[in-house]
Order: C-alpha cells, then structure tokens, then sequence
C-alpha cells in the first residue's frame, strides 16, 4: 500500500526528519541517562505508541478535523503544557532520598511510558505533523485508499521512530551508566528529570501552532 516509486524519497524524508532534534528526542534521551536503558526503552515505546495512535487518528480523518478548528489546537497545546509543567513540579518536589533505585526501575519504567504516551498526544504540531506530512506520499497509481495509504505510510514511519530511538538509547544508556551509581548525582536526579519537563512544557508553549483550514 505503498508506492514504490515513492518509497525511496520517503524513506531519505524520514531519516532526515529522525535526526532532527526535538522534544521526543530529548526526553527519551534524558529519560536513557537519568534511569538507565530500561526506563529510556519504554519511553520510546510510549512515543511510538503515541504516533501510532495518531496514525491511525489521521488515517481516518479524524487528526484532520481537530487540526483545523484553531480553539481545539490551542487547548491541546495548554494541557499539554499544563501536563509538563505538573510532571516536572512532581519531580523538582521530590526529595534526594525518593530517587529511585535499580529495584524500582519496572515502576520507574512504565511511568515514562505513560508521560512519553501523553506528553506526545497532547501536542497539536505532533498532530498536525501527521495531517501534513502522510499526504504529500499518497499514490493516484495505487488502487488503495488514501486513509489505507497513510496507514501503511504511518507504521513505516513508527517502525523506523522506534528503531531510532532505541538505538538513542543504547548510546545515552551506555555513556550514562557510571552516573546512576554516583550518589552525587542521584541527588539531582529527579531534579534533572524536572528541569527536562520544564523544558519541554516551554518549548511546547512557545511553539507556534498553525491551523491547516
């Protein structure tokens, strides 16, 4: 269900998009560093959970109709900046002596799942990205439709997401091991991750969420 001819500049669009740093990019990585790889593997499959709901949202239409009605874009970006802006409290608040343990990373882990999952569906330009990007690779050649085109279009891009982000993981894993047993900066840790969702609540904010109408 997809173009072949298409395919090849699809897959060079993806890539290059992959490699651009953005908000997923830095919390799976930070997430990697600050927990270890467990924790930074289910963040990226939290994201890529998120892309496939959003996949499917826009091979049905229905990403489509949200991303032109302009209130429902701007209360998507304040609740998703809300969101942040209340994980990255939760974590400046907590004490030196809540960070957690190896023991305690199973927890650990599925809570970043949950924040990557949310955080990425709360995000208007994640939608919208879906409504404007899948499109400009529907084939008139192929008798599939274009929902099923971009369905297929939207997995590629998710497993290749995916792929991305371990491999993000197992670098930022690597060189971040020594730090999770040094008691210093398992101090800071959850203070760390704070400052990460204040970040991004910012960047969230500050982005400029345009309509498609």
């Amino acid at each position: 269900m997809i173009d072949l001819a298409l395919l090849p500049l699809y897959l060079t669009t993806v890539i290059a998009l992959l490699l651009i740093p953005g908000p997923d990019m830095l919390l799976i990585a930070s997430s990697s560093l600050s927990y270890g790889k467990k924790v930074g593997v289910y963040a990226s499959f939290g994201n890529a959970t998120s892309g496939l709901i959003l996949t499917l949202l826009a091979a049905m239409g229905v990403s489509a109709v949200i991303a032109m009605n302009p209130m429902a874009l701007e209360v998507l970006r304040v609740l998703g900046a809300a969101y942040l802006l209340k994980m990255g409290w939760d974590c400046i608040r907590s004490s030196a002596a809540e960070a957690p343990e190896i023991s305690q990373q199973n927890n650990l882990a599925k809570l970043l799942y949950k924040r990557a999952v949310v955080s990425n569906l709360l995000n208007p330009k994640a939608l919208i990205f879906f409504v404007l990007f899948l499109p400009q690779f529907v084939s008139t050649q192929l008798t599939a439709s274009s929902g099923e085109q971009m369905l297929a279009l939207g997995l590629l891009l998710n497993v290749m997401g995916l792929a991305f982000n371990l491999l993000l993981v197992a670098l930022v894993g690597t060189v971040g091991k020594p730090l999770l047993n040094n008691e210093k900066f398992r101090t800071y840790q959850n203070k760390f991750m704070g400052g990460i969702f204040f970040i991004l609540a910012i960047w969230l904010l500050a982005s400029q969420v345009q309509n498609i109408s």
